[in-house]
């Protein structure tokens, strides 16, 4: 639990309202210029596109190597004959 006047820990997260995103709005784009922070979010949209789209196929690959090892396991499988011989009696 935080005091009063402290400054919360990583734990509690940041609490911002829609005035201090305004206002570091306003200065990102005092500082780059609105041409500047179009290209940025451009930028960052396409890598995000690319990661998911480079994620989706990987997860698909391991599903495809799951499936054929699940199915080279099944191919190896072999049925055995076997009765149960009970050794704990002695006679």
């Amino acid at each position: 639990m935080v005091g009063a006047g402290a400054t919360p820990g990583f734990d509690e997260g940041v609490n911002m309202g829609w005035q201090e995103l305004l206002i570091i709005l306003v200065i990102a784009v005092l500082l780059f210029g609105g041409t500047k922070l179009a290209g940025i979010g451009k930028a960052s949209g396409q890598a995000l596109r690319e990661f998911k789209e480079e994620t989706r196929g990987l997860t698909d690959a391991e599903r495809a190597k799951k499936v054929g090892d699940q199915a080279q396991r099944d191919s190896d499988a072999k049925i055995v004959d076997a009765e149960i011989i009970d050794d704990t009696k002695t006679t």
